[in-house]
């Protein structure tokens, strides 16, 4: 795959994508189905308009099933896993910035 990024604009179509990962439009479109993580815009034609961040989405199923040879079960659990991984580790943060928060109170009471 060439520089995903080396380009700077903002809205990329389904071949220009298809061309970063050297796979068919097809595979992108079949992808898009399997992943929810994999959610262009489409214009008022009905025409798919991907950002960036769906480009980050498809590198990262391009990695687990093209390089790291995962299955697409494989793959959807391992980013539901992650996503939500993610998500327990914002909560255990913002936990902890609240405790944080409680303190700082208590110690300014204190003085």
């Amino acid at each position: 795959m060439q520089d995903k990024f080396n380009d700077y604009r903002t809205f990329f179509s389904i071949g220009d994508v298809a061309k970063m990962f050297n796979v068919n439009t097809s595979l992108i479109r079949f992808w898009e189905k399997e992943f929810p993580i994999i959610n262009p815009k489409k214009n008022k034609n009905g025409v798919r308009i991907f950002t960036r961040k769906d480009i980050e989405s498809i590198d990262l199923v391009y990695n687990l099933v093209k390089i790291q040879k995962m299955t697409l079960e494989g793959a959807r659990k391992k980013i539901q896993f992650e996503r939500k991984n993610s998500f327990n580790k914002f909560d255990v943060i913002q936990t902890l910035q609240n405790i944080k928060d409680e303190l700082i109170k208590i110690n300014d009471t204190l003085k």
